[in-house]
C-alpha cells in the first residue's frame, strides 16, 4: 500500500535553463524512505497545478531538486517566480525503457562508438537512449541515431552535450 501524497507550494526556481522547485526537507525524508534510498535518481508521481507528472527527483550541486519541464507545466521556463501547487510520492514502477532497435544495431555496426557508449554512466546511457526512444518519426529516429553516433565518435553534440 503506498502512502498518500505530499503536498506544497513552491516558487519555481531556475538552474542554468532548467526550471525546478526545492522540495520541504520533510518530504525529502519521507521520500527518501519510501524509496529505500538517499542517492540516486528517485522516480515521483503527482501532481503540478492538478496537472499529472512522472518525474525522477535528482541532487545537483548538493541539493535535490524537482524539475519542472513543459509537459508538467506548460511555459514553465517563463514561469520563474511563480508558486505552484504540487503533490507528490513515491512512484514503485519500473520505468525501464528499451533501446531502439536501430540503435542498437548502428553501436553493434561501429565499435569506437560502441565502447564510448559502453564507458558512460547509466545516467548519460539512459539519456541518450530515453531521447530516441521517444521520437516518433522514422526520419527523426534515423537523424538522431546519426547524430548520437557522431557524438560518441567526438563530432557534434547530442542529448545538449558538447562532449560524451
Amino acid at each position: 500500500m503506498s502512502s498518500p501524497p505530499h503536498k506544497f507550494k513552491a516558487p519555481i526556481d531556475l538552474i542554468g535553463i532548467n526550471p525546478f522547485v526545492f522540495l520541504p526537507e520533510n518530504i525529502l525524508t519521507d521520500l527518501f524512505k519510501q524509496a529505500g534510498k538517499e542517492k540516486g535518481p528517485i522516480p515521483v508521481k503527482g501532481t503540478v497545478n492538478n496537472n499529472l507528472y512522472k518525474q525522477t527527483l535528482v541532487k545537483y550541486r548538493g541539493y535535490w531538486r524537482l524539475y519542472i519541464n513543459t509537459t508538467m507545466l506548460k511555459d514553465s521556463p517563463n514561469r520563474i517566480g511563480e508558486i505552484i501547487e504540487v503533490t507528490i510520492s513515491f512512484d514503485p514502477v519500473e520505468r525501464t525503457i528499451t533501446p531502439n532497435p536501430k540503435f542498437i544495431k548502428a553501436l553493434e555496426e561501429n565499435s569506437e562508438a560502441k565502447t564510448v557508449f559502453d564507458g558512460l554512466s547509466p545516467s548519460k546511457k539512459h539519456e541518450i537512449i530515453r531521447y530516441i526512444s521517444f521520437l516518433k518519426t522514422e526520419k527523426s529516429i534515423d537523424k538522431n541515431i546519426d547524430k548520437a553516433i557522431d557524438f560518441l565518435l567526438g563530432n557534434g553534440n547530442f542529448v545538449g552535450r558538447d562532449k560524451p
